[in-house]
């Protein structure tokens, strides 16, 4: 499936801004299923400045300096996307959960795909012993690792309400979890916690949703999101496996990936510094638009 994908962001600020510098996280890179066919962002004000770089886990990082007074700021940027993805395994086909949790322990590697990276705390999953007791139900002696997660995936779409107005970005981990209410961050932070409290490295994952209108409706413009959800590492013969406790399902082709980090922390769309006395506004809007469906590229 090839998608056109346009995320615009616009901030608006009470009163002039004299100097910014953000880190954006905007553009996909390519990986398992995934090949970019091509992408472009678009600033306004145009940055004084601008460099790109490829950070240590594979995400595509533009950072960018503007020195000239503004009170908005539009960010945009597209791209095409051709997504293929091989079937996850069957899930009680992968190892037992105690052999993965040993093997990502005594991995002797360092690169960016080593599961020694996400095993460990990290500045929004800190070790929260209830994430790890909530997990643990679904990991009985012997059952196979990826058997196990996906029963946790289903889990926390039963037990959890999704609810945009129950946290913020900055909402920690433990406070979502006594809520039971959240969004996708806060879903798929909160079983990365439960996975790593058992030992099993698991990874934050951010990207896209391709979401289908009903039936007769016209796709609205910017209706579509950011998501987010897990990567789980099911030992060497599988690797990393998608799967998504918002909806309750694997990562398929209707996923497209934007970046991955050890939480939000490392993935976030646009982080920075502004220079300015006043508040400011965000608004985010995405569209997701997959080839021969109807809407123009």
């Amino acid at each position: 499936m090839i998608y056109d994908i346009r995320h615009l962001t616009t901030y608006k600020y009470d009163a002039p801004v004299t100097f910014s510098h953000c880190a954006l996280r905007l553009l996909p890179v390519d990986g398992p299923g995934q090949s970019v066919k091509r992408y472009s962002l678009a600033i306004d004000p145009v940055p004084a400045a601008m460099d790109e770089r490829i950070c240590f886990f594979g995400n595509r990082v533009t950072s960018i300096t503007i020195d000239a007074a503004h009170r908005q700021l539009r960010i945009e940027a597209r791209s095409t996307i051709d997504v293929a993805r091989a079937p996850a395994p069957p899930p009680e086909a992968t190892q037992p959960w105690e052999d993965t949790r040993d093997a990502a322990f005594s991995s002797d590697t360092l690169t960016p795909e080593s599961p020694a990276h996400f095993l460990h705390p990290s500045r929004f999953v800190p070790r929260f012993q209830p994430a790890a007791d909530y997990a643990r139900q679904s990991f009985a002696t012997g059952r196979p690792a990826l058997d196990g997660a996906v029963e946790l995936m289903r889990r926390i779409r039963d037990d959890f309400v999704y609810d945009p107005k129950a946290t913020v970005v900055s909402t920690p981990l433990s406070e979502a979890f006594e809520k039971r209410r959240g969004v996708c961050q806060d879903f798929a932070h909160v079983m990365i916690a439960g996975l790593r409290g058992i030992g099993l490295p698991a990874a934050y994952v951010s990207g896209y949703l391709r979401t289908i209108p009903p039936e007769g409706k016209p796709r609205l413009e910017g209706a579509d999101a950011t998501h987010a959800w897990v990567a789980l590492w099911c030992g060497e013969p599988f690797g990393w496996i998608g799967l998504d406790p918002t909806n309750s399902m694997m990562i398929g082709d209707d996923h497209i990936v934007l970046a991955r980090g050890r939480d939000y922390a490392d993935i976030s769309p646009v982080a920075g510094i502004i220079l300015s006395s006043g508040d400011q506004e965000i608004d985010v809007k995405v569209d997701v638009i997959p080839r021969g469906d109807g809407a123009p590229a």
